[in-house]
Parts: C-alpha cells; sequence; structure tokens
C-alpha cells in the first residue's frame, strides 16, 4: 500500500468508512471496515496523522489509535460540514474530514483522558436525574391543581402535597395511587442527586484547579468541576476571549462594509457549561443587590444603569469565563482585589 500522509475515519456504531491520501493528495484507502477490523487494520499500517469526528465515543478511539503509535485529530463535526461535497453519504463525510483536518488553521478538540470522561458521565447523570425529578414534581402540581390544590414553589413543598393528596378521602383510591407513586419517585430521585452530589464534592476534592476555580465568585461546585473537565487543554485558546467565543458567551457578528453589527450572543458551545455561568452570574448579582456580594464597580455601574438583569448577567458570565481561563492556563488563584479597583479613565 502506498505511504499515507493523512487518513480520516468516519465513525458508526459498526461500520467505518476510512479515506486516506498521501503527500501529493492522491487518494490511496477508500474503503469500509467493520467495528472488529478498525484496530486490527491499523495495526498493520505505518502510524500516520488520523483525523476523527469529535463525539463522545472519538474519545475513546483516539485513546486506542494513540496508543498504537498514531497522531490523532478530533475535529468538530461543524468544520466538517462546509466540506461535504453534494450527495451526502459516509463516503463524502470521510472525504470532506480528510479535506478539514488538511486546512492550515483548522482548530482540533484535545482527546479526553479516562478519567475525564468519567467525571463528565457522573455530571451527565445528575443532569438527566434533575431534568426527570423536574418533570415529577410538574407532574405532581399538575395532577394536585386538578382537585384544587396548589402550594408554593420550591421541591421542599413537594412532600407535604404528596401527602394532603394521599390522605385525602374525597378523592378516588386510583388518585391516591398515583401519587403515592409520583411521591416514592421523588423521593427516590431526591436520594439519588444527594448520593451524587456527595461524589461530584469527594471527585472535586482531588482537583486542585477545580478548587481554585471555587474560589471564584458564581462558579461554584459544578461550574468549578466542569470547566476542567470540558476543557482538557485550555491553552489551545489563544485568549479568554476566545474562550468565552467557544461557550457562546460573546455576541453574534453580522457586519459588513465596515458597519459593525453586534447582536446577541452566539450561544455556540457547551450549553451546559454556559448554563451555569449564566445561573452563577444571576446569583452573584443577587447578592450584589442585596448588599452582601462583591461590589466591583463595573457590576454596580451596570445595575445602576437599569440595564436588564439576563444581560448584566451575560456579560458577567462572560468576565467569569474569561478569569477562569486565566486561572487554569497560569496556575494562579483568584485575586478578588483587581476586580475591586475602578476602572481606568481614558
Amino acid at each position: 500500500m502506498e505511504q499515507i500522509s493523512r487518513i480520516f475515519v468516519d465513525t458508526s456504531k459498526q461500520v467505518f468508512q476510512l479515506h486516506g491520501v498521501d503527500a501529493s493528495e492522491r487518494v490511496v484507502v477508500r474503503r469500509k471496515l467493520r467495528r472488529a477490523q478498525f484496530l486490527a487494520f491499523f495495526a498493520r499500517l505505518e502510524p500516520t496523522v488520523v483525523g476523527l469526528e469529535a463525539c463522545a465515543a472519538s474519545h475513546h478511539w483516539a485513546r486506542e489509535l494513540a496508543a498504537l503509535g498514531y497522531e490523532v485529530r478530533l475535529i468538530a463535526p461543524q468544520h466538517i460540514k462546509p466540506y461535504v461535497k453534494r450527495n451526502k453519504n459516509d463516503a463524502r463525510d470521510a472525504e470532506a474530514g480528510c479535506e478539514a483536518m488538511s486546512r492550515p488553521h483548522m482548530g482540533f478538540v484535545p482527546a479526553k483522558t479516562v478519567e475525564q470522561q468519567a467525571g463528565l458521565m457522573l455530571l451527565k447523570h445528575r443532569e438527566r436525574l434533575v431534568a426527570e425529578r423536574t418533570r415529577t414534581s410538574n407532574a405532581i402540581r399538575g395532577h394536585a391543581a386538578e382537585f384544587g390544590w396548589v402550594v408554593p414553589t420550591g421541591l421542599d413543598k413537594i412532600p407535604a402535597l404528596v401527602a394532603q393528596a394521599t390522605e385525602a378521602p374525597e378523592v378516588p383510591e386510583t388518585v391516591r395511587g398515583i401519587f403515592r407513586k409520583l411521591g416514592s419517585r421523588f423521593a427516590q430521585l431526591q436520594a439519588e442527586i444527594a448520593e451524587l452530589d456527595r461524589e461530584i464534592r469527594a471527585w472535586r476534592k482531588q482537583s486542585e484547579i477545580s478548587l481554585r476555580l471555587g474560589e471564584l465568585p458564581g462558579i461554584g461546585e459544578l461550574g468549578s468541576l466542569m470547566l476542567p473537565l470540558k476543557t482538557p487543554d485550555p491553552r489551545g485558546f489563544r485568549s479568554g476571549r476566545d474562550f468565552a467565543a467557544w461557550i457562546g458567551l460573546t455576541a453574534r457578528d453580522h457586519s459588513t462594509a465596515g458597519k459593525l453589527r453586534l447582536g446577541v450572543i452566539t450561544k455556540a458551545g457547551d450549553e451546559a457549561l454556559r448554563s451555569v455561568l449564566v445561573a452563577g452570574a444571576m446569583s452573584v448579582i443577587r447578592q450584589v443587590l442585596l448588599g452582601k456580594g462583591p461590589q466591583w464597580p463595573w457590576l454596580v455601574e451596570l445595575l445602576k444603569r437599569n440595564k436588564p438583569r439576563k444581560l448584566v448577567a451575560v456579560a458577567l458570565a462572560n468576565k467569569l469565563a474569561r478569569i477562569a481561563w486565566k486561572m487554569m492556563v497560569s496556575g494562579q488563584a483568584f485575586d478578588p482585589t483587581r476586580l475591586s479597583q475602578p476602572r481606568p479613565t481614558a
């Protein structure tokens, strides 16, 4: 077989499509492999550069190929799509990925370790349980409202509402049985989430960078653990602004003919990480309005100008993301005095 310069693999559950070229960009590999044949095929080749589309399973294959001596490059799917030609299929996708990985300014995704994927799985499992708990509590409230039972907001009000519904003699036994099942499931979810929170705290205590990030107001336990897990190589970003743009916290740019037009935030990147940062920013703003939080001059000035609170929260989340990036890259601890200083006048 001719010397392969680079090869891209379009993965799926069972069938993998390969597309490889030599140094003169001539196609030398175009074939399909079954899942069981994948590693055996690459074990026979001379190690070269291999590209994969970044997804949850691709990090596993990146580690396996790296163990065989290959240089693995993971590419985000949105960066491959512009190179797909007409009549999309697996072969065209592999060809597009091979072309994309040859671009000199293409950005690549660092492969995650087993420990990092385990931590992210822990967070994803918690997110799924929290969503199920929300659905269950909403179902309990909705069914209770049909019989005229309404309680204030808050998860702590749900057990009392379930007890009221299950003990009401005026409703049929079928309805009381439904409330007992929903209440039992709600209590089970509460216990599972509490157990996961204890595991997350224990995991966080083993991470020095998470403990440092936890000192930054508005980051919290989830944010301090999520940031290093979702960005295994923060030095891959040129600046804090690039990091904030990756999360989707920068304004959408639609400028032309020298006219600057900035819109709402792009909402690109990881939605879970962005939501945690914005929620943490909202918490900081509430504390500032009560006079208890960090009285940063620029933040107080924004609030005095009667800007919408969510707009201020996004601006604060942007700044928190940039500070977190700097802390991850430099290894420094958070210095609250720097944000407490007034902005220099022009």
